[in-house]
């Protein structure tokens, strides 16, 4: 029963880490585009949201990108939580940060 329960769990977190890993590859390849520095937010925010509808990304829109300077670069970060229900009441709360490299 245990093991069933952890199984029918495992298949339901999986999902959202997959999305993390492509929101994750989106702002590396959105900070990693010749002639970024030289974007506005808008623009980089308009993007950002064009690539996630692509890849039907949900939890994230351009307009939750936070736009950093360090360094001389552009860091592309967004912070957001998935609640995953698993049995009856209960459900998971899982806080995700990507950030661009």
């Amino acid at each position: 029963m245990i093991l069933i329960f952890i199984a029918i769990s495992g298949l339901r977190i999986i999902p959202a880490y997959i999305e993390y890993s492509t929101i994750k590859k989106k702002l590396n390849s959105n900070s990693q585009r010749d002639g970024f520095i030289e974007l506005d937010l808008n623009q980089i925010r308009l993007s950002f949201s064009k690539r996630a509808q692509i890849d039907n990304i949900k939890s994230v829109s351009g307009q939750d990108i936070k736009i950093n300077r360090e360094n001389g670069q552009i860091v592309l970060s967004a912070g957001y939580t998935t609640k995953i229900p698993l049995i009856s009441n209960i459900s998971l709360n899982i806080d995700f940060e990507a950030t661009s490299d």
